[in-house]
């Protein structure tokens, strides 16, 4: 049983107003059937009004990134990053062709490589102290021959076995690249209007696992500038860069969020059962990855990683940007399969679930957020507006010519998007928004998600003109905590409302994703559908029909004769059992709209491509709220 069903929208003055503030004054789009029970008392998570949504990229590589220079970024600087960031128009570094975003964003991190920083750059201009070394004017010469290809093989070897080039990692070529790196941020940094992180990526990559963590500071360039990027050529294991923030956050006073990414080619080592020695997760493990990492990366160029359909066969959406392509430049096999449950975000919150009743600490309580991992210095994940993974594959010829660990540049997804609930548009609130993990993803679009849970919410306040002073009042955001429930049969409450972009496409649904432990121990997870347009009726297996497709195959257009500018519901879970741990996060799906790949399909005047998806169903997927007995 599903306590609330959605009424399609039937008010439409206000809604691009509201779209655009992210309000609730919106009309009566959406109710639901509630019993009314008095607000109960919340805990572990703050209270904070006045939040304003934010949008940004918190995961862009420049030229300054070996592979991104190698592989058609030789122009894309940090300024050309944060200036497209603004809404400014730059000269794209592989095409050479005016390029905008349409519209700007609010923050930005430039996150390059901290293994072989602004190598590649220095090379081709000639540097002299990287030419002098031996395996620099190697380097250079074959780039001079156009064996570019062959370099980027060779150091990435390098960064899978851990052996670094030592002449070309020293700590004086290091501290020059983040000193300018740094320098950038901070001249682009504008608090109150936009709002530029300084921050960089660990790349881990044992054998070709994805390891990879963006690490963030609040702070600026005074601060940064006493430390040198902790790189994986200093360690390759996880606990070694937490380690190194700690020791260096009390040496500096600077603060820090490790954000893992693309757990999808992980080969399954991001949410594993033990510590990277084999040893079981214990409570002080926990504390110390909860403390660095609040968020992940659930979506980006690379694929979607919340899950896969062999791990959620009864999640209809569940097949969405799939990509399983391991970043393997050479191949050591240890003879034991990967463990795929490690290697999806959904099925490692429910391992932090179990762990978590073990040990009493969750190592997987993290939040989600979206980014793009773009190497072009720009920072685009719009899907008609998408400038590709690396330079080469901006163009649409050259899609099938990228070739990145066996995939091509039709398998590129145009994605992600982090949506951040802040107090206010500066380095340290946006940080502290991570931390408190009210921030969540999106593919894309810029779709205003709002939840709350608490004990007390009633019917008529998914209709309330400010949704977010009610859920404060009576709950906690995404990314909180809830307990002690008023009753032991009174199941929490989610107060939901999904706003579409006024310049994107309609809402299809709003769907609960919960996860929880059974009486066993196992882990359980389904999936409610809680709100949803056009008054479909749930057919004889539980689900909801299909909406029809307003995509033109021929023409790569849609329109939004279907679908809803808004959804807000209150929904109860009908399910609870107050003595099992339980999460809740939201997933809200869009009509079908064209796909990058169908629009490159279409420009070049051929039928699209055999493989790979002529349309998409771009979501958001907030943070979860955790229910611990």
């Amino acid at each position: 049983m599903i306590w609330a069903e959605a009424r399609s929208n039937r008010f439409n003055r206000g809604l691009m107003l509201c779209a655009a503030l992210a309000l609730g004054a919106c009309g009566d789009d959406q109710r639901s059937a509630v019993p009314a029970v008095q607000p109960q008392p919340m805990v572990k998570a703050p209270a904070l009004p006045d939040t304003q949504l934010l949008w940004g990229d918190t995961h862009l590589h420049t030229n300054f990134s070996a592979d991104a220079y190698i592989g058609g970024n030789a122009t894309g600087t940090p300024d050309t990053a944060y200036r497209w960031a603004k809404g400014y128009p730059v000269v794209h570094p592989y095409n050479r062709t005016r390029v905008r975003i349409k519209r700007p964003l609010d923050f930005l991190a430039v996150t390059d490589h901290a293994e072989y920083a602004g190598l590649a750059l220095r090379l081709f201009q000639g540097d002299a102290e990287v030419a002098a070394t031996v395996s620099g004017a190697r380097f250079a010469q074959m780039i001079e021959a156009g064996r570019g290809g062959e370099v980027f093989r060779e150091l990435v070897a390098t960064v899978n076995l851990n052996r670094p080039v030592a002449e070309l990692n020293t700590l004086r070529l290091r501290r020059s690249v983040w000193s300018e790196l740094i320098d950038a941020a901070d001249r682009h940094n504008q608090p109150g209007k936009f709002t530029a992180l300084i921050g960089w990526e660990w790349s881990s990559l044992p054998n070709g696992a994805n390891l990879h963590r963006v690490v963030l500071t609040p702070q600026g360039a005074d601060v940064a500038s006493r430390f040198v990027p902790f790189s994986a050529f200093d360690s390759d294991r996880p606990e070694d860069l937490w380690d190194w923030l700690e020791s260096t956050s009390l040496r500096t006073g600077a603060d820090f969020v490790a954000i893992p990414h693309n757990s999808n080619i992980s080969d399954g080592l991001m949410f594993m059962h033990n510590d990277s020695n084999g040893r079981p997760i214990t409570a002080e493990y926990a504390r110390v990855r909860m403390k660095w990492e609040p968020v992940v990366e659930v979506t980006q160029i690379k694929g979607d990683s919340e899950t896969h359909p062999a791990l959620s066969p009864d999640d209809e959406f569940a097949d969405f940007e799939t990509y399983d392509h391991l970043m393997k430049m050479v191949d050591v096999d240890d003879g034991v399969p990967p463990d795929r449950v490690a290697d999806y975000v959904r099925s490692g919150l429910k391992r932090g679930l179990r762990i978590g009743q073990r040990t009493r600490v969750n190592p997987y309580q993290f939040g989600m957020i979206g980014s793009t991992d773009a190497h072009t210095a720009l920072s685009s994940a719009e899907e008609d507006n998408f400038w590709g993974k690396m330079g080469k594959d901006s163009t649409p010829e050259n899609k099938d010519d990228l070739r990145v660990a066996g995939s091509t540049g039709w398998d590129m997804s145009a994605s992600g998007l982090a949506g951040v609930w802040a107090t206010e548009n500066t380095r340290q609130a946006i940080i502290e928004a991570i931390q408190r993990r009210e921030v969540y993803a999106t593919s894309g679009p810029r779709i205003s998600l709002r939840l709350f849970a608490g004990w007390g919410f009633e019917a008529t306040d998914a209709d309330a003109l400010d949704v977010a002073a009610v859920g404060y009042r009576g709950g906690v955001p995404m990314g909180g905590e809830i307990s002690d429930p008023p009753t032991p049969d009174h199941g929490p409450t989610l107060l939901i409302q999904a706003v579409k972009d006024p310049d994107d496409a309609n809402l299809d649904r709003i769907q609960v994703v919960k996860g929880w432990i059974m009486r066993d121990g196992s882990a359980a997870e389904r999936v409610f559908d809680v709100a949803w347009s056009d008054h479909r009726e749930r057919g004889a297996d539980g689900r909801l029909p299909r909406l029809r497709s307003t995509v033109d195959l021929d023409r790569a257009t849609y329109d939004n004769s279907v679908g809803a500018s808004r959804l807000a519901v209150t929904w109860r879970d009908p399910e609870f059992d107050p003595a099992r741990r339980a999460f809740y996060y939201v997933r809200v799906l869009q009509i079908e709209t064209p796909r990058n790949s169908l629009y490159d399909s279409v420009a070049l005047n051929r039928p699209p491509v055999p493989g790979h998806a002529a349309t998409i169903q771009e979501r958001a997927y907030s943070s979860p709220i955790w229910y611990t007995p």
